[in-house]
């Protein structure tokens, strides 16, 4: 398989986790939506479909769709990210990349779906919410620490259960990330994943959005560090432990 197939698959994967991932939280954070007030719960769910479709439509590069998993996979040693794709230094940006994008493109999607609902939505804080996480309590080690911890769980179980999230199932992969939220995104929302955070950030800071506030670029770096770190012991233990 060609790294620019790789980098297509990933692209096309990641944007459809992020279309369902942030627009289940546009659906419920938004004003005049159907889904309003909808819940921490239906969150979950939408960010657990999100992954289902995501590995799916990402079936040929393996379906990472998050740097931690490319970087935890990188770190346990794997031979290939997914079949005739060796693990280099290469194939691992292009990974990332893909991923990058995707989740840019994914957003830009899901403002487009409720432009209107942005343009009737006159907290900044419930605009920014749709594109990335923030904390509840706001201390960034503890936050720091939540991350590892998310992104670990996540990472762990994938390569424990087969190297890569197609291995392991879109479906299981899926019920994963619905576990993670519902236990462990109380405190940051769970980005567990430095590209569905900094993608859809980006986003935000770049469109034409009525009334929007600020990025909020000083918390920026823990959904990025957090997974990062967490994928990466999560590949260095799964691998002594299988």
């Amino acid at each position: 398989m060609s790294l620019g197939s790789v980098f297509v698959s990933e692209t096309v994967g990641t944007a459809f986790l992020l279309v369902l991932g942030c627009g289940v939280v546009a659906n419920v954070a938004l004003a005049r939506t159907k889904g309003a007030a909808g819940g921490f719960l239906l969150v979950n769910f939408g960010w657990a479909i999100g992954v289902f479709a995501g590995v799916y439509a990402a079936y040929r590069s393996g379906g990472h769709l998050n740097p931690a998993v490319t970087l935890g996979i990188w770190a346990s040693g794997a031979a290939e990210y997914a079949p005739n794709v060796p693990v280099t230094f290469g194939a691992t940006l292009v990974y990332i990349a893909g991923q990058f994008l995707g989740a840019f493109l994914g957003a830009v999607a899901v403002w487009l779906a409720y432009k209107q609902h942005f343009d009737d939505t006159d907290d900044p804080t419930a605009q920014l919410g749709v594109f990335s996480t923030g904390p509840a309590i706001r201390t960034y080690a503890w936050n720091l620490v939540t991350e590892v911890i998310a992104t670990f769980v996540l990472v762990f179980v994938i390569l424990v259960f087969g190297k890569t999230p197609s291995q392991l199932g879109p479906l299981a992969a899926a019920l994963l990330v619905l576990g993670i939220g519902a236990s462990l995104g109380g405190p940051t929302g769970y980005a567990i994943n430095p590209a569905r955070d900094l993608g859809p950030r980006i986003a935000h800071a770049v469109l034409p959005m009525r009334g929007k506030g600020g990025s909020d670029w000083g918390y920026s770096w823990v959904p990025v560090v957090g997974p990062v770190v967490g994928g990466i012991l999560a590949g260095l233990l799964a691998n002594a432990y299988t």
